[in-house]
């Protein structure tokens, strides 16, 4: 197995996912000595629950701490609005055993945080949080015009080079959860780099394009999400099989368009996979927390949601602005209406 890109990621998603990790107390770098800044830097990387290895990374690369923040909370943010209508609903509850299984969910989890941790690293970069690194440098693309104009590029070659020395993702070994997770691992880092799209703007006289200045900016993380989970949708179920032309152990599935299942095929790089089938997440378990008490929409998930138990059904009154009109000069002006609102919840 190779444990130590497994046992890396493996932190993060732990120390990030169960909620008891310390990143959400971090001491603020305000302003203050560059000193100063570096002691709490260093603290920062200390609280963390890091390798002795990634530590060391941490304390050289000022910012990287506050960059594993923002992306712990971009990943379970993320996370908790793909699946805001599900089941299982990416709550904090049972993650802890959750990851120590092979299921469709834990393979969403390792997806979207490592392409959380891709896409902060290189928001980070061209957002300057970053002492060693910068702006995007493609030779392809006019950066240094780019930059002299005020604007600059995401730096997705510096965050995924990063990740991987950080991450420790060299050899793959022979152990089918290793294997798995290292491959939905590269599903969410590849499904940035696909997300990274060209964006030039022109300059000139009356909005003339005298001149033209190009620059790589990632999409924006809600739609890497909303593709995770379309790849989650999907997910296709593995197996180990041996490749006897190289002599080492491959992840195979279902053959695809095919009537013969007696030949596997292997999953695409862009395909997310899993070893066991999920539990139902109907009922209180070590995985979640179920469903009774969730609420849900009669007309669209009611009947999948609440996993035929029904649901109660309870009105309520809410306020909301109404009747809103601009004033001069300069303020919105609005009443206060009330209206009743049907509220739908799974039985226990």
């Amino acid at each position: 197995m190779t444990a130590v890109f497994h046992n890396s990621l493996l932190f993060l998603l732990s120390c990030s996912l169960t909620g008891k990790e310390a990143l959400s107390h971090f001491p603020s770098l305000g302003p203050s000595t560059n000193s100063a800044q570096g002691k709490v830097h260093v603290k920062q990387c200390d609280l963390l629950k890091l390798s002795r290895k990634q530590k060391r990374l941490c304390r050289r690369e000022p910012g990287l701490a506050e960059t594993l923040r923002d992306a712990i909370r971009l990943g379970i943010m993320e996370c908790q609005y793909q699946f805001r209508s599900e089941r299982w609903n990416c709550s904090l509850e049972g993650r802890t055993s959750l990851l120590k299984r092979g299921f469709k969910e834990t393979a969403f989890l390792y997806a979207v945080s490592s392409a959380a941790l891709t896409h902060s690293l290189a928001r980070a970069c061209s957002a300057g949080r970053m002492e060693r690194c910068t702006c995007d440098d493609s030779p392809d693309l006019e950066n240094r015009k780019a930059w002299q104009w005020g604007v600059c590029g995401d730096n997705l070659k510096y965050s995924t080079k990063f990740l991987k020395k950080f991450l420790g993702q060299k050899r793959i070994g022979k152990d089918l959860r290793a294997k798995v997770d290292i491959h939905n691992t590269n599903v969410g880092i590849k499904a940035v780099k696909n997300g990274l799209k060209t964006t030039c703007k022109c300059h000139g006289v009356s909005g003339s394009c005298a001149v033209r200045t190009c620059w790589k900016q990632l999409s924006p993380f809600h739609e890497i999400g909303r593709l995770l989970k379309l790849r989650y949708d999907d997910a296709v179920k593995v197996f180990s099989t041996t490749n006897d032309a190289v002599g080492h152990s491959e992840l195979a599935g279902p053959q695809r368009h095919s009537h013969s299942p007696k030949h596997p095929a292997s999953p695409r790089s862009t395909d997310l996979v899993y070893v066991e089938d999920s539990p139902s997440f109907c009922r209180p378990s070590k995985y979640s927390l179920g469903t009774a008490g969730r609420t849900c929409s009669r007309e669209g998930n009611c009947d999948s949601m609440c996993c035929g138990r029904g649901y109660n059904t309870q009105s309520r009154l809410v306020t909301f602005s109404c009747h809103c009109q601009v004033q001069w000069c300069c303020y919105v002006e609005c009443q206060q209406c009330m209206q009743e609102e049907v509220v739908y919840s799974c039985k226990q």
